[in-house]
């Protein structure tokens, strides 16, 4: 029930036909209590800055999920961006504080690394190779570096990417060891392909996997299907994976955090949500 006390959370981006958030928050919402909702709001990208100011002008407007295409542009609309976001250079949550500023942040990197520790690994002091420096590699490159690795390499068809990501990286993180130009897994105890290989039938795989230490810990973005032929070959490595949709489910108990609200596990919210 929605009422005129109700926090309101919109959901912004276009097309909004394939939105999965309110189909997983506002079953949650429901069954404990919480009066908030997140509502889909469809704002085409010539209208966005215009909309994402108004609609924090709402007294009940209380947070914003960001979604493509709108995630680049929203870093330079906030007053506040958190280093993760800065280093992304993309951003996916917006809230509003009390003096009315609006501080932004980016979760996709902060569900992948909540995903490999509540699978027991460490993340601190390992050495973590991250290839593909597009929006979702340079989120993950950001929170691994949050999360105190020793090390990161980093790798993209396009090297100019790679080389940029490092140095935001670096600016933020100095003591940071940061590689760039290969992809050659070896020696690495995280192994994330954040590239959009895995997609379509017939993709090469990201990685040399002969070269894949069976002690990796392998993470995937592709989420099209669930174990992709690179999960598969690092599993017939003896290799730990994690799968695209834990990224997804992981990052929103850093969300219910962002906005001041009761916040769960990434397994209650599997066990609620109606994605159908």
């Amino acid at each position: 029930m929605i009422s005129g006390k109700t926090k309101l959370i919109g959901h912004l981006g276009f097309p909004t036909e394939s939105f999965k958030a309110p189909l997983i928050y506002n079953p949650y919402f429901e069954r404990d209590g919480i009066d908030a909702v997140v509502v889909p709001m469809g704002s085409r990208a010539e209208d966005y800055p215009d909309f994402l100011k108004l609609f924090f002008r709402l007294s009940n407007a209380h947070g914003a999920l960001v979604t493509m295409p709108h995630k680049v542009v929203t870093t330079g609309l906030v007053d506040d961006l958190m280093p993760t976001a800065a280093i992304a250079g993309a951003c996916n949550a917006v809230r509003r504080e009390g003096d009315g500023r609006l501080t932004g942040d980016m979760f996709d990197g902060e569900g992948f690394v909540r995903g490999v520790l509540r699978k027991g690994r460490q993340v601190a002091g390992t050495r973590a190779l991250v290839v593909g420096a597009g929006g979702v590699g340079s989120a993950i490159s950001a929170s691994l570096a949050k999360a105190g690795v020793a090390e990161l390499g980093l790798f993209d068809m396009n090297g100019g990417a790679a080389e940029a990501l490092g140095g935001r990286l670096t600016r933020y993180y100095p003591a940071l060891k940061v590689s760039t130009g290969s992809n050659d897994p070896a020696g690495f105890d995280i192994v994330v392909n954040a590239t959009p290989l895995g997609m379509k039938p017939g993709d090469p795989l990201p990685l040399d996997i002969e070269r894949l230490p069976a002690s990796a810990f392998v993470g995937e973005v592709v989420m099209a299907q669930t174990i992709t032929p690179f999960l598969a070959a690092a599993q017939q490595r003896g290799c730990q994976v994690q799968v695209g949709t834990d990224m997804l489910f992981e990052q929103i108990p850093a969300y219910l955090e962002f906005f001041g609200l009761p916040t769960t596990t990434a397994d209650d919210l599997r066990s609620v949500a109606r994605l159908g």
